[in-house]
């Protein structure tokens, strides 16, 4: 029995390529072995800042990052790289992959322009269904999005929930839920038995 069971099946079930890793390690070494000389975007991501995957991968891949190199080009770069790697905000037990975005950079390489987008998601990423994904994007991942950049929203001065502002600070400007994959890119969802990420 694993913690994803009913997750996987669910996003199977949708149309995604899954594949269940019991550590960080282990899916990082996945992707070090399957990803190889070619270009890898990453959106803004702790999980993949906690796996080290930029510094593992880049070593015989072109990895663009904003989180590492000059913001404006690196995010340009990684729209149009061969493989993109992000994580959720949240994934509903019932196979809906949330996220939530500011600059939406990292919302719309879900969506299209990649010949592959790779999902890595922890379990404190879980949500028994659609609407308390929704609830854990807005209350829970944003406001720890918007501490970790300084941010003086009331989300993040008061670190409790969303408040709907409509500061010019706000981190939570665009939400994607993925039901299924895109019919334009290949999709793998690498979830992790570990919590990883905010």
């Amino acid at each position: 029995m694993s913690v994803f069971d009913k997750a996987e099946k669910n996003l199977k079930a949708n149309g995604f390529a899954v594949k269940v890793f019991s550590t960080g390690a282990e899916a990082a070494a996945y992707l070090d072995k399957e990803l190889d000389g070619v270009s890898i975007g990453i959106g803004g991501s702790a999980t993949v800042r906690d796996l080290g995957l930029y510094e593992l991968l880049e070593k015989h891949n072109q990895v663009y990052w904003h989180w590492k190199q000059e913001p404006d080009e690196a995010r340009s770069k990684a729209m149009t790289a061969d493989v993109y790697l992000c994580s959720a905000n949240a994934l509903a037990e019932t196979g809906e992959i949330v996220n939530m975005d500011g600059n939406c950079n990292r919302v719309a390489s879900t969506l299209f322009g990649h010949k592959k987008v790779v999902f890595l998601i922890g379990r404190n990423k879980l949500a028994p269904d659609y609407e308390q994904a929704v609830w854990r994007t807005r209350n829970v991942a944003s406001p720890k999005r918007a501490q970790q950049m300084g941010a003086k929203t009331p989300c993040a001065v008061k670190a409790d929930r969303c408040y709907n502002c409509k500061s010019p600070g706000r981190v939570c400007r665009g939400l994607v839920t993925l039901l299924g994959p895109s019919m334009a890119m290949d999709y793998e969802i690498l979830l992790i038995d570990e919590d990883l990420g905010l």
